[in-house]
């Protein structure tokens, strides 16, 4: 596998990730610095550099830290053999890295929906939350994505925002007694999907009212859904756990579309130091170009959207 070779040295920096105010548990060694050094903690997902660093997870890890990122992100977690959740954990660890999101297995975005209110549903997702505790202690994580799944359109909107609330609050306290946060992502690739804002993920967090509910607040997704993008970071602020990344038209790295990134980085780094709270940012998007070309462009892009001055 290729892996790159030049040293690394230790630097200062804060692996430790702040959520609401309330620091996250350290599980790492001291971290190591890469080739470039990212004012925001940007996770990439697995494959996003399989042309440079081969297709082993692992050495895609070493790769990712010798090009500077602090942190990785992997929605399918949860399916990945018990053995290879654990070797990430440790690989993490040793890079000084910070384990992102993982999506909770309740069947898929759209199903088993919470709204409905039916017990088989909440049951589906309980369970997945059960399981997501076992996985995130293998693989260092805090964080895991959760959506609640389609309407349904037979009941009243607040019925069905009941029947959510009620079910992310059994979520909840599965999931605080470990230190572990589920972040609600609203989306917009269907209008089926009952979570759809974030004005709408802010007002049930609020009534879930648990440390361990929060919003993932998807830029790409919120860009297509609501617009506005800074209002709305600062409006939904301090119900904000994580953020996902993605240029819009295409869903590819910042710079490829409409989105001026260079001025989001800027703003939330800047909220983010003077509340003393830092944040992963997941890499949720493709490479607009194909191959080795196209890793070293996401690279450039990254660079470029983090050179913002304050």
């Amino acid at each position: 596998m290729i892996r790159r070779d030049f040293v690394k040295s230790a630097f200062t920096a804060t692996s430790a990730t702040l959520m609401g105010g309330a620091a996250m548990a350290a599980n790492q060694t001291t971290p190591t610095t890469g080739k470039h050094n990212f004012k925001l903690a940007y996770a990439p997902h697995f494959g996003m550099f399989q042309n440079s660093a081969g297709k082993d997870p692992i050495d895609q890890l070493k790769f990712m830290a010798d090009m500077g990122f602090t942190a990785l992100e992997d929605n399918g977690m949860m399916g990945r053999p018990v053995e290879l959740q654990t070797k990430i954990g440790e690989t993490l660890a040793k890079l000084g890295m910070t384990m992102g999101v993982f999506v909770v297995d309740k069947g898929g975005n759209s199903q088993n929906t919470l709204a409905a209110g039916k017990q088989a549903h909440v049951d589906i997702f309980l369970d997945g939350c059960k399981r997501a505790v076992e996985v995130a202690k293998r693989c260092n994580a805090k964080w895991m994505t959760v959506v609640p799944g389609d309407f349904e359109r037979n009941l009243p909107i607040g019925i069905q925002t009941g029947h959510v609330i009620d079910a992310l609050r059994r979520g909840a306290e599965i999931l605080a007694p470990h230190g572990l946060t589920m972040v609600l992502e609203p989306l917009s690739d269907s209008p089926n999907l009952f979570l759809q804002t974030s004005d709408q993920t802010y007002e049930i967090c609020r009534a879930v009212n648990s440390p361990a509910c929060k919003i993932l607040f998807d830029i790409y997704h919120m860009q297509k859904t609501e617009g506005h993008i800074i209002p709305h970071i600062d409006w939904c602020w301090s119900e904000i756990g994580y953020f996902q990344i993605g240029d819009n038209p295409g869903r590819k790295e910042p710079t490829t579309g409409e989105i001026n990134y260079k001025n989001v980085f800027k703003h939330i780094y800047t909220k983010m130091k003077a509340n003393n709270q830092n944040f992963i940012f997941g890499m949720e998007h493709g490479n607009s170009k194909p191959g080795k070309e196209g890793e070293e462009a996401l690279i450039k892009a990254y660079v470029e959207s983090d050179s913002f001055t304050v």
